[in-house]
Order: C-alpha cells, then structure tokens, then sequence
C-alpha cells in the first residue's frame, strides 16, 4: 500500500473485508509513505501493519509483489503508479465485496472500489481510479484513468469523466455529459452542462469561471 493518510487506510478496510470474504486472498505486506505523520504511524501501528520506508525503497522491491497507490490527489497518484509501473511492479484492483458491479463492466489495474459503491452495466473504469464509499456510476459511463469518485457522488449514465479528475463529495453529475481531464467538481454540486479539461466546477447548478 502506498500512502499511510485517509484513503490509503481506507484501502486496507478493502484489504480487510476481501480477505474476509476470501481468506488469505491478500497478504499486507506494509506501507509505504515518504513522510508518514505521527498520527498516522499510531493508527497504523494498532492495526499491526509496519511502515515499509519510503518509495525510493519500495521501488527496488521484487516484481513479484503487488502495490496499489492510496493517495487521493489524482495527479500524484499517477505520477506514482507510473513509477512503480516502469520498476515492474503489478497494480492490484480491489473491489469491496458489499460493492455491486452491472455486467460487461470493467475496472483498470490499481482501482479500488469501496464499501457500498454502485456500478452498473457496460462501464469502462479506468486504472488506479478511487471510488470512494456510496459512489454511484451509471450505465455506460466511461471513468478516465486515475479519475477520483468521492463519497456519496452519482455519475448518471452515459457520461465521460477524463483523466485525473475528481467528482466531489455528494455530487452529482447529470446523464450523458462530457467531463474534461484534470477537473475538479466540487462538493454537493449539480453538473448540468459539459465541464472543459482543468476546471473547477462548484455549485447548484455547476459553474466555472
């Protein structure tokens, strides 16, 4: 696991209910963070999981070894998968069991899908995308690599979410609309209209400058 802040943890509650409902599935080996905070390391420390060191560290690691970047800015989360992806190392998809996914749908190496998040049929998602809890996709969406669904966000049916981009929490994005790459929905939003590559997009119904 790499990143020892909010939803890297939350990636190992994944972990967790996967091996739960698939003994011995996974094996954590530890995480890796190049600046682990001292809360962090506590909270870490009482679920028995070890910090590995930094990435400089973890990229010279055996290919036989999986990894999954638990960092929810999409832009560094990229930039570190590709990094351990040119080293050799395998991304891991992790899919929470209570989630439920719509048949001829399709997740990218490195996506992790949490508890109670919906998909539905003929999706295409991208790799190292985060669909964090009670995220909902609609029919035939398309999520770009790297993308970020945040809690309790809906992307109605027939949309296109681009690159690094991120759907803030409770938002909601209306059916068929085009989302640029390296967006930013922000949170409780309303998108109404299709939203141009590097936006910001706030409000109900969603605006940007």
């Amino acid at each position: 696991m790499v990143g020892a802040a909010g939803f890297g943890r939350e990636t190992l509650d994944v972990v967790a209910a996967i091996n739960r409902a698939s003994p011995g599935r996974w094996n954590v080996l530890g995480v890796v963070d190049d600046a682990p905070s001292a809360a962090n390391r506590l909270r870490l420390a009482a679920r028995d999981v070890p910090i590995l060191g930094g990435l400089d560290d973890y990229s010279a690691a055996p290919a036989a070894e999986w990894f999954v970047v638990g960092i929810g800015v999409p832009a560094t989360r990229q930039r570190i998968a590709a990094r351990l992806e040119a080293a050799g190392l395998r991304a891991a998809t992790l899919i929470h069991p209570s989630a439920t996914v719509g048949a001829s749908t399709t997740f990218g190496a490195g996506t992790v899908v949490c508890a109670g998040v919906a998909v539905s049929n003929c999706v295409e998602v991208g790799g190292h995308v985060h669909l964090n809890p009670q995220a909902t996709i609609g029919h035939d969406a398309r999520l770009g690599h790297c993308a970020s669904v945040n809690p309790g966000a809906i992307v109605s049916g027939d949309c296109s979410i681009g690159a690094r981009t991120l759907v803030g929490a409770g938002a909601v994005v209306l059916q068929g609309l085009r989302i640029g790459s390296d967006v930013v929905i922000g949170a409780a939003a309303c998108v109404t209209r299709d939203v141009p590559d590097q936006a910001v997009a706030k409000g109900v119904p969603a605006r940007w400058p």
